[in-house]
């Protein structure tokens, strides 16, 4: 199941951690979060490479971390609509269909220029930033995601 809408997610989802995914044409920056849907954490970063290596990662990952659904960033543009990336994510979900877990596709439009900024003002530097953004950004998402979850009646 792939959707848009928090409440159908939450009503899809078993109770457990959840995975946050960045998804970029060269990178996929993962976060997960703790069982309680608290706080979301940076994890790591896949090199993408073909389609059948980024998901038996992603497969690996979720199962490492017992993850029960994902939270993809959905690259809209500024007025909301969606754009070629857009397109390009929501066919990046479908292809995750094998790994069974329900889909939240969040709208991301500025977690990397936040997480950017963040780390500008905690003077990291250029080439740190480049290694850690795509996580972080997955985090500031995944954050966005629970924090709007926890806020539904009949919470997990």
């Amino acid at each position: 199941m792939i959707t848009t809408s928090t409440t159908e997610f939450l009503a899809a989802i078993s109770p457990g951690k959840l995975a946050g995914l960045d998804v970029g044409t060269k990178t996929i920056g993962l976060a997960v979060c703790d069982t309680g849907w608290s706080f979301a954490g940076p994890s790591d970063t896949i090199r993408r490479t073909k389609f059948t290596n980024d998901l038996q990662q992603l497969r690996q990952f979720v199962e490492t971390n017992s993850v029960r659904g994902l939270v993809i960033g959905l690259p809209l543009n500024m007025d909301g609509t969606d754009s070629p990336r857009t397109q390009s994510i929501r066919a990046f979900a479908r292809n995750l269909a094998p790994l069974d877990l329900p889909i939240l596709l969040w709208d991301e439009r500025w977690s990397t220029q936040a997480v950017e900024r963040a780390m500008i003002d905690a003077d990291v530097s250029r080439s740190k930033r480049a290694e850690k953004v795509d996580a972080l950004a997955a985090a500031h998402i995944l954050q966005g995601a629970i924090d709007a979850l926890a806020n539904l009646p009949h919470q997990h």
